[in-house]
């Protein structure tokens, strides 16, 4: 495993030619880790994994002291609390890394898995198997438990990982890389398994999205503009993670008090991840009671609530007139945007027009009202009468979580070791050939 540093030099084109051959030298060492990791055992996988766990436990200290630099910096440089929250490690996040890494290694080795196979009339025998998918590029911004998630799920997978963070988290990824680096090392892995990229300079992501034919795959995690970015930039193919605008529908049969159960926690148990809702939609029918102890229970929690004018009419000094941006804002922070609709459907049209895909919930007592709601809205994860906080690799139990895809191919939603491997067919024949010109 190699943390790699940025160039220096006088020569602006120079930096930029040293810089991307770093990033094209990075990638070149993964492709001959993966190859290795690649016939890794499940033995010698899980016993880096654990090995990994209790090291991040046993050195704690100094990955909070690196921690605490990155943080004062962000705060220096007015970071939005939604991102030093994003940023911010402590003892228990840091066991929850630890968590996660335990978690996977007891799970299935997905390299080797027969997805299906049969035998040919003519005796030729067919297996599709799961292989790794070779050198997995993550570029992504200040969440420093991307780092350990990212390492864990991808050597599992028996891939190499090129970790690409941001320079706000720099201080803490260099102390987490650090802490994994001694692992690989002492279990005999490659050392070039796991590598940090430069994070200072914009360009080495732009390296790396267009190192085709070293790095097989790129994840994006982050805000919209940089998934935007990567995706449309990579000529490597990349994995869309998509922004979180979630919603939580209340609809005319719900329980009241599950309802506000339910709505608290996906917005205020921690605003600042993509999982959190960022919009309310509340059926007319249910609204008079529903609306005003939801403005006020929200109040409490500090959620201040951007409504149309059914919403607006209720009062509240926690209440603004909503803006037409609003109801496409992600906003990672305790606001949500909120309505009042006249039907399921109307609910299901408005999702459709401003929700992006990624998880939406809805609170019934009539199972028709969910059976209707589940199959039309098309998110890659749907809730019924359960938060939307539930959308987490963790806790579908996949352990820690690569990234949660919006998109349709190959991944979506949380995805575990599973989305992280391809596939190769195998024939096993008997001398045997083709017949026919």
């Amino acid at each position: 495993m190699t943390t790699t540093t940025e160039a220096s030099t006088t020569s602006a084109e120079g930096v930029g030619d040293e810089l991307r051959e770093q990033v094209r030298d990075a990638a070149r060492r993964a492709k001959r880790a993966a190859a290795e990791l690649a016939q890794a055992t499940r033995a010698t996988k899980d016993a880096v994994l654990n090995a990994m766990a209790d090291a991040l436990v046993r050195r704690t200290p100094e990955i909070l002291a690196a921690n605490e630099l990155d943080v004062a910096e962000g705060r220096a440089a007015g970071m939005p609390d939604s991102l030093v929250d994003r940023l911010s490690l402590d003892p228990n996040r840091i066991a929850a890394m630890a968590s996660g890494l335990r978690t996977v290694a007891g799970l299935p080795d997905p390299v080797g898995e027969v997805v299906r196979g049969n035998v040919l009339p003519n005796g030729l025998q067919l297996q599709q198997v799961r292989v790794p998918l070779g050198v997995v590029g993550i570029v992504y911004e200040g969440r420093p438990n991307v780092t350990v998630d990212a390492a864990g799920l991808t050597l599992k997978a028996g891939n190499a990982v090129l970790l690409r963070g941001s320079s706000s988290a720099e201080n803490s990824n260099t102390a987490l890389v650090s802490v994994l680096a001694d692992v690989v090392r002492e279990h005999g892995l490659p050392d070039d398994s796991v590598q940090l990229l430069p994070c200072r300079d914009r360009a080495s992501v732009q390296h790396l999205i267009t190192a085709r034919g070293l790095v097989d795959v790129v994840i994006p995690r982050g805000g919209a503009g940089l998934i935007s970015a990567v995706v449309e930039q990579a000529t490597v193919p990349a994995i869309e993670t998509g922004v979180g605008n979630c919603h939580v529908y209340v609809d005319a049969s719900a329980d009241v008090d599950t309802a506000l159960r339910l709505l608290l926690n996906s917005k205020a148990r921690r605003p600042s991840v993509c999982n959190a809702a960022e919009g309310l939609l509340v059926h007319e029918d249910i609204a008079d009671e529903f609306v005003p102890r939801a403005l006020a229970e929200l109040g409490a929690a500090g959620v201040t609530v951007h409504g149309d004018e059914r919403i607006v009419a209720y009062g509240g000094s926690n209440v603004v007139a909503a803006t037409e941006e609003d109801w496409d804002t992600e906003y990672l922070a305790l606001d949500i945007a909120a309505a009042v609709v006249d039907s399921l459907g109307d609910a299901v049209e408005h999702i459709r027009a401003h929700g992006s895909g990624h998880t939406e919930a809805i609170v019934t007592s009539d199972v028709r009202a969910a059976r209707q709601f589940t199959a039309q809205v098309d998110a890659a994860a749907v809730m019924v009468n359960a938060s939307t906080a539930f959308t987490d690799g963790g806790e579908f139990g996949m352990g820690a979580e690569i990234g949660i895809s919006t998109q349709k191919l190959h991944a979506r939603g949380p995805m575990g070791l599973p989305e992280l491997t391809s596939t190769k067919w195998l024939a096993f024949g008997d001398g045997h050939v083709r017949p026919g010109s």
